[in-house]
Parts: C-alpha cells; sequence; structure tokens
C-alpha cells in the first residue's frame, strides 16, 4: 500500500445532476432550492478511494480520497462564514481519520473566507487550495488556445475577469509580460487599479475597470471570478474571441454556448494525470483527467512536499512556476480542451475560426 497519501474536498456545482452523482434518487426528487437547504445539516459524505496515480520521474504511487463538503455554492455564499469553516474542518478530520498526509480544497471551498489559511490552522494535515497550479495551468491553456486560433499572444489583447481574485492577480501578473494589451475587469475599482499597478511595466499596456463591457475588443479572455452566476454573455465577445473559463461555478453563460458559434470558450485547467488512475467517482470529467487544483495535491504529495503549500490570497508568480515544474517532473500535462462537459475537436476549433472571419467584416458590439 503506497506511503504518500492525499485527500481532495469537492462538493456539488451543478447541485441536482452533482448529488444525483451519489445520491441518485435525492437527486431525482428534490430541487435546486431543497437541496441548498437541507446540505446545511448533511456531514461531510465519503465519495471514493482513488487508486493508480504513478509518478513518471520516480514510480512513486499515490493513495487518495474523495471527500464531499455537501454545501451548494450559494449555501456558502449565505451561511456565516465560522459555519462553512467548521464543515470544511470536519471534511479535513474525516481526511485524517483516513490517512491523508496532505488535504486539496476543491472549488468554493478554497476561496471561502480567507482562502484556506483558518482550514490550515485548526487542521494537523497540511492544506492545499491547489491555486497555484490553476494560475500555471490557466496562463498555458490560454496560450495554447491562441496558438490553434492564430492568435498572435504578442500582439493580443488580453483580458483577466475577476482580476483581484487570488488566482486571477497572479495570471494577470505572467500575462502582462506577454501580451500588448491587458484589460483588468474587477468588483472594486480600488482592489483592480492596485493589480494595474502591479502588471506595468512588464510589456503590455494595461487598463483596468469595473465594467465587465470593456471586454468587448479582447482576443484572449481569462475569467477567473467567484461569482455564483454567469457574468459573460453573447453581446461581451467579438467573433473569434477566445474565453478560457477557470469559474466554478463557470463564469460564462450557457447561451454563449447556444448563440454563439464563432468564439471558442474552453474550460480551464483540465490536467491528465499520470499512471492508470482510478477516482472511483464520475465528477464529470473523462477517465484520467482532473482540475488543475486537485493536480497540485497530487503532484506535492507525489514530490513528498507534506506542508501547507498555496494558503491565503496572495500567490506568487514564482510559486506558481515551482509547482508547474513539480507536476511536470511527474508527468502532469495539459489535456485536450473541453467547452461545457464536452470535447473541443480540432475541427470545431476551425469551424470557429472560419465563422469569426466572415463575421468580423460586419461585426461592432453591441450596446451595453
Amino acid at each position: 500500500m503506497p506511503d504518500d497519501t492525499f485527500a481532495f474536498i469537492i462538493h456539488p456545482i451543478h447541485i441536482k445532476e452533482d448529488v444525483a452523482r451519489k445520491f441518485p434518487l435525492l437527486g431525482k426528487i428534490l430541487t435546486e432550492r431543497q437541496i441548498n437547504f437541507f446540505s446545511r445539516f448533511f456531514p461531510p459524505v465519503y465519495l471514493s478511494e482513488i487508486t493508480g496515480i504513478r509518478s513518471q520521474a520516480t514510480g512513486r504511487e499515490l493513495r487518495g480520497w474523495l471527500i464531499a463538503c455537501p454545501f451548494t455554492p450559494p449555501t456558502m455564499m449565505a451561511l456565516p462564514v465560522e459555519t462553512v469553516y467548521r464543515k470544511i474542518v470536519a471534511c479535513g478530520h474525516m481526511a485524517e481519520e483516513l490517512g491523508a498526509r496532505l488535504l486539496g480544497l476543491g472549488a468554493y471551498t478554497s476561496v471561502v473566507g480567507d482562502a484556506g489559511v483558518t482550514i490550515a490552522e485548526r487542521l494537523d494535515v497540511p492544506v492545499t487550495t491547489g491555486d497555484s497550479y490553476t494560475v500555471a495551468m490557466a496562463v498555458e491553456a490560454i496560450r495554447e488556445a491562441a496558438r490553434v486560433m492564430d492568435i498572435r499572444m504578442d500582439a493580443a489583447t488580453v483580458a483577466v475577469v475577476g482580476a483581484t481574485g487570488a488566482v486571477g492577480k497572479t495570471c494577470a501578473e505572467m500575462l502582462a509580460g506577454e501580451c500588448a494589451r491587458l484589460v483588468l475587469v474587477g468588483r472594486r475599482l480600488e482592489a483592480v487599479e492596485a493589480v494595474r499597478e502591479q502588471c506595468e511595466g512588464r510589456g503590455a499596456v494595461v487598463s483596468a475597470g469595473t465594467d465587465i463591457n470593456a471586454i468587448y475588443d479582447a482576443d484572449l479572455i481569462l475569467t477567473v471570478t467567484s461569482a455564483v452566476h454567469a457574468v459573460i454573455e453573447p453581446r461581451h465577445l467579438k467573433p473569434g474571441a477566445v474565453v478560457c473559463d477557470v469559474a466554478r461555478p463557470r463564469d460564462v453563460s450557457r447561451q454563449v454556448a447556444e448563440q454563439r458559434d464563432d468564439v471558442l470558450v474552453i474550460e480551464g485547467g483540465m490536467i491528465e494525470v499520470p499512471g492508470p488512475v482510478d477516482f472511483g467517482f464520475n465528477f464529470g470529467f473523462p477517465p484520467r483527467m482532473s482540475y488543475a487544483c486537485m493536480a497540485e495535491t497530487m503532484a506535492l504529495a507525489l514530490e513528498g512536499r507534506y506542508e501547507d503549500y498555496t494558503v491565503g490570497k496572495n500567490i506568487t508568480v514564482a510559486q506558481a512556476l515551482e509547482i508547474q515544474a513539480i507536476a511536470a517532473r511527474h508527468g502532469f500535462r495539459l489535456s485536450g480542451f473541453r467547452s461545457f462537459e464536452a470535447e473541443v475537436k480540432p475541427e470545431t476549433i476551425s469551424a470557429v475560426r472560419e465563422r469569426a472571419a466572415r463575421r468580423r467584416r460586419s461585426w461592432s458590439p453591441a450596446a451595453p
């Protein structure tokens, strides 16, 4: 049995569908509103044991566990932060009892309150949010999407939506050295201006604001807000635009997929895991694929880095580059693109490029 172990916390995002993965009857008979209510009273849920993760560099194997925090995103937003902390800590205690030597916080559990600091203080097992590797892979995904869409990064206008968050801020710093113009969008002007100052002098012309309409002219958009509902609608995107949506729940409205076949929307951070991995639970990804935040937890365990890694709201570029190198050494890599739970095939990308070229001739942004 492997000595290297980890656990990872997930929670319902597509609420009825995700609850039905573990409790088919409840997912079928309860409404989303009822699930949001009853989730307040559920204990942590053991989901599965994870086996088959194997380092390509060392041959070390991992054993892990998936644990569900029963709170949904609206529930976490509505409840006092201390109540949410207690539930996440209870999940951490389950991880400790299972034998995990490192705990990863997934999705909303990683951004609640102080982004893992309090959780780490209350547990004996070290904690990571996985956000450093999420940053690295989001930027890598943007680069790769630009390549397949024939967009030159050094001439592109890039927008970062959610630029004041832990992930968005560091992504913005990295992208500021690679593009011609950088547009930063956040909820609070003072905070987004502070990020703009951090990004100045790296090569790009940088602007900042709170109006989502500022992304109209962007060739490449990286979006990573902590909003419960979609923030990017069909009218916000020009033909040929690429959107890398790192947020969970997603930032891009499903109407974009339905109405805009001239833009490319990709989900950020889908990672291929080394070895014949079996997650023991269907969390919505193809076999052997994981979220970047989950992959960070696994990579640190394979490296033997059993310590708090990404906690708090300040992620350095150096930290993102370090975990990217660690993960690459063990065999983790960015996988193919997905969009709204479906694979993005090369012919789809070609069709988007062709439609975008035609529509650019008559395109003009809609009025805000």
